[in-house]
């Protein structure tokens, strides 16, 4: 099998995208289905602010089609509160939420670290061992969750597959050899994430998954993607497919709604068509400039 590509953005509830990627009149409940046609994957975003609950995940796997896949942010109480110490019964509260639901689509895990946590071996090499490697391993850990989680969670998986990790970091200490040498030992993808110049970009392959987050090359979370730079992000994405990597890339530019289309124009570049034979329109029908940051999965 040849290496996988995935594209989507980075959450979908955003109320600037209704009237402009999302059709006039779309209901709320429909944005996820709508995405799901066009993008052939998505992160949920929402877990990194609570628990969400079974239920949720339950109608997000529903409302997608067959392949489709999530990536799922990990709890900013484990990353930014606990800062990837002590969290052993955090992590089982977060994979007993109900992420198994997801089964068959549950794609990578992604963690982002505080600007303010730097390079620490001994820290990161002690979190990286807590994590499941496979769903059958999430469904052993999420039964070691504490009683806020009793009537609310899911501990068991239909089968058991791999489970892969992505670490975004946001500070300057972690551009060193030893911090990639540290991922590859451990599998873990780092993530190649595009922010400005703001936080460090790595554009290095550590793990057999390269997971790509594009917040916005010139201006963070705002600034739509040129065909010149779409263009150097899909040379970049061949040239790690061609070397046997999976590619998972999230467009998180979403204040002016560039990230859906940023995705829609990265996909047509690559040929990935999702669904297959589909039309693809990557321009959108109108601007927009109010903030659209943080207002949903």
């Amino acid at each position: 099998m040849g290496a996988a590509v995935r594209i989507g953005t980075s959450g979908w509830l955003y109320p600037p995208w209704r009237g402009d990627f999302y059709p006039r009149g779309l209901p709320h409940r429909a944005e996820l289905e709508y995405l799901s046609s066009r993008l052939n994957s998505v992160e949920i975003n929402g877990t990194f602010y609570s628990l969400q609950r079974p239920t949720s995940f339950r109608r997000w796997y529903d409302q997608t089609p067959v392949d489709f896949s999530f990536a799922v942010k990990g709890p900013r109480f484990v990353t930014h509160m606990k800062k990837l110490a002590d969290v052993e019964t955090p992590l089982a509260n977060f994979f007993a939420s109900g992420v198994l639901a997801l089964r068959d689509k549950l794609g990578p895990m992604l963690w982002q670290l505080p600007p303010t946590l730097g390079f620490d071996a001994g820290r990161l090499a002690a979190f990286f061992a807590l994590l499941p490697r496979s769903s059958g391993e999430a469904a052993w850990l999420a039964r070691r969750h504490d009683e806020r989680m009793k009537d609310r969670s899911i501990t068991a998986t239909d089968a058991d597959r791999p489970l892969r990790h992505a670490l975004e970091v946001r500070h300057h200490t972690f551009e060193t050899p030893a911090f990639t040498e540290l991922l590859r030992a451990h599998a873990i993808s780092v993530v190649v994430a595009d922010t400005a110049g703001k936080w460090p970009l790595i554009r290095e392959a550590t793990a057999d998954l390269v997971y790509v987050r594009l917040h916005g090359d010139v201006e963070l979370y705002t600034s739509g993607y040129s065909g010149t730079a779409l263009d150097e992000w899909a040379g970049r994405i061949r040239a790690w497919t061609a070397a046997g990597h999976d590619v998972q890339v999230h467009f998180d530019n979403d204040v002016k709604v560039r990230a859906p289309f940023d995705a829609l124009a990265l996909a047509h570049r690559l040929g990935v068509v999702w669904p297959a034979g589909a039309p693809i329109d990557v321009s959108p029908r109108r601007g927009r400039s109010a903030s659209s940051r943080r207002s949903g999965p």
